[in-house]
């Protein structure tokens, strides 16, 4: 996970991140930011789950390194990396 390259999909309008949000037992919520491995998986999941709204979209690349500085900035439980992009299998995992 050192030099790995994720990719992340962000709105051009507002900058905001795709972000999996999962509720909390206490009725508050957590965010993951959804990552892929690979350019094309971000890519499959937008035009199967937003094909209208895809040009709104863009990806963005993170190193490892920049991944920590983006989930401490916007506040995130952890990622959300997809696996599978068609039928999403997403593996949540908790920065700390």
């Amino acid at each position: 996970m050192f030099s790995e390259t994720y990719y992340a999909i962000r709105s051009r309008h507002d900058g905001q991140y795709l972000v999996a949000r999962i509720p909390n037992p206490d009725n508050t919520q957590s965010n993951y930011l959804l990552v892929f491995r690979e350019n094309f998986d971000a890519l499959t999941y937008l035009n199967k789950y937003a094909k209208d709204l895809a040009q709104q979209f863009s990806l963005e690349s993170l190193s490892t390194t920049q991944l920590k500085g983006v989930l401490q900035r916007w506040g995130f439980k952890g990622i959300g990396l997809v696996e599978e992009p068609l039928e999403p299998k997403i593996q949540f995992l908790v920065y700390e």
